[in-house]
């Protein structure tokens, strides 16, 4: 590290957990970044200030007045353009040293399987179940961490995924079958600062994973319930049915 970026980052370096080592770890990870709306904008900007080395931004959308009660990375100027495009501009505001890859367009097929191979960690900031679980078989696949949130009307959870580890439940343990669950924000609502306090959380958990810090959310899931301001913890443990993960998968592979 330089002596700017010594005096960037002086206030996590001081940290005993993080130092020098975790620092540097941070600047040199690649993150794939799924999903600029909600969720996506708070985990990006906090993984931009923290000096994520590299991000790559994946989204097929672009900004729309009705996005930005709560999409911080876009402005009322952004209307009508790329979400892409609009985040990158001000990530660079934010942080001009951070490298940024942009992929406009769904994450899907062997572009998908392309980015997710080349990243270190992903982090979901989508609300497509199809485009989950293509994740969790991506990220099973290449043995690569990701941090997975949902948040819709006054409600959001969070966990993260390590497929490094022997005993990581994967997305599908979870939702073994969530099709008929589906929500999104169009239809139910979401109150703004619920995804701007989910998302923060989701950088927080990707520099654990990166830096390998503290206890991060794996084989746990948190949910909030913002009207009431409580938090519930619940175990998640691997299931040996599961299709993607468990044992009768294992064998096909």
């Amino acid at each position: 590290m330089d002596d700017a970026q010594l005096l960037r980052y002086s206030r996590q370096i001081m940290l005993p957990e993080l130092d020098i080592g975790g620092q540097e770890a941070l600047l040199e990870a690649r993150v794939l970044v799924v999903g600029l709306g909600g969720l996506g904008s708070p985990l990006a900007l906090y993984l931009t200030a923290a000096g994520i080395g590299h991000l790559a931004l994946v989204d097929d959308d672009r900004v729309d007045a009705s996005n930005l009660q709560r999409q911080i990375l876009h402005g009322q100027a952004d209307i009508h353009r790329a979400k892409t495009a609009s985040a990158a501009d001000r990530l660079r505001a934010l942080n001009p040293a951070v490298e940024l890859t942009l992929l406009e367009g769904r994450l899907e097929g062997g572009t998908l399987d392309t980015a997710v191979a080349g990243a270190d960690l992903i982090v979901d900031g989508t609300d497509n179940l199809a485009t989950r679980y293509a994740l969790n078989r991506a990220c099973l696949k290449h043995r690569k961490p990701w941090v997975s949130a949902a948040a819709i009307r006054f409600e959001a959870q969070i966990t993260c995924f390590d497929p490094r580890r022997d005993d990581s439940p994967c997305y599908r343990c979870l939702w073994p079958d969530a099709e008929d669950l589906a929500l999104n924000c169009a239809e139910n609502g979401v109150i703004a600062p619920l995804v701007g306090s989910i998302g923060a959380l989701q950088a927080l958990e990707a520099i654990k994973l990166i830096a390998g810090i503290g206890e991060p959310l794996v084989g746990r899931i948190l949910t909030f319930d913002a009207l009431s301001c409580r938090w519930q913890e619940f175990r998640l443990r691997r299931r040996a049915d599961c299709a993607d993960c468990g044992e009768v998968s294992l064998r096909k592979n």
